[in-house]
């Protein structure tokens, strides 16, 4: 195992420990010491890890880990995150971007001087309503894959929706096996910034996140789908950070779609 410089980012809360593959090789990192980085008590503490490197082409490879070291497709945090880093590290020019990721190319741009940016997804198919009995609180069901899968649940009160015990259960049910998925709890809010309030359990974490870039994306087009809400909608996030989501929707179809959030540097570290 080698030392070297790490970079602690955050995606609205959502935080992840960046490599550089100029120093870190993937083969570096196996599944417990992505773990032990992960570790919030012995480690650096984050919900994930990212490698990225500059492939021949230029694009920006990137490969996502989750806290439990598993490897995941996609991870719309993760890819803000990787959007600022590389500009910032001059891996990419910052207005336009191609990011590789397993769930493959997607593009992406700096919005600013600040740490916004800017993520745009390939056309996909908005979740739909699935016959799954609500529970207590809860309207409407809805399930699709956007990038990773995710199950979109519709409630009255997010702020009092039972988050962990709740998101479990649905991320380890029959209907979603054997790769289980993301959860998102939305409500309605009165909000000068936001219209829609979003909690997440993610899958591979094992735990509420702050934050969720895809399950936002997911969550915005469910809704809009289903004729709850228009596009662009702005969404606020467990960290109380502010996403926005726009497209075009044909039925259940969505094109043109970007994701405008933050990837923000935290801090620099050198790993012993």
């Amino acid at each position: 195992m080698t030392g070297g410089r790490f970079y602690k980012m955050t995606g609205s809360g959502n935080d992840f420990v960046c490599l550089d593959a100029r120093e870190h090789l993937l083969a570096e990192w196996p599944t417990d010491r992505i773990r032990a980085v992960c570790d919030r008590r012995r480690g650096v503490g984050a919900d994930g890890v990212v490698h990225l490197a500059v492939e021949p082409d230029g694009a920006i490879a990137m490969v996502y880990f989750n806290a439990d070291g598993s490897r995941a497709e996609m991870c719309g945090n993760a890819a803000l995150c990787v959007t600022r880093l590389a500009a910032h590290l001059g891996l990419a020019p910052s207005h336009r971007i191609e990011l590789a990721t397993d769930s493959g190319r997607l593009e992406s741009r700096c919005v600013g001087p600040g740490w916004a940016a800017e993520l745009r997804f390939p056309a996909v198919e908005a979740p739909v309503p699935i016959a799954l009995n609500p529970g207590a609180g809860e309207r409407r069901i809805f399930q699709g894959t956007v990038g990773v899968p995710h199950t979109v649940v519709l409630v009255d009160d997010v702020e009092a929706a039972p988050v962990e015990p709740r998101g479990r259960a649905l991320r380890f049910g029959p209907e979603f096996a054997p790769a289980g998925t993301n959860v998102n709890f939305v409500g309605p809010i009165r909000s000068e910034d936001a219209v829609w309030a979003l909690r997440t359990y993610e899958r591979g974490v094992e735990a509420e996140t702050l934050a969720c870039g895809t399950g936002t994306v997911a969550t915005a087009l469910a809704l809009a789908a289903a004729g709850l809400t228009d596009l662009p909608v702005r969404l606020r996030s467990g960290s109380g950070c502010v996403y926005s989501v726009s497209g075009r929707l044909e039925g259940t179809r969505a094109t043109d779609v970007w994701l405008c959030g933050e990837g923000r540097l935290v801090f620099t570290g050198q790993f012993a």
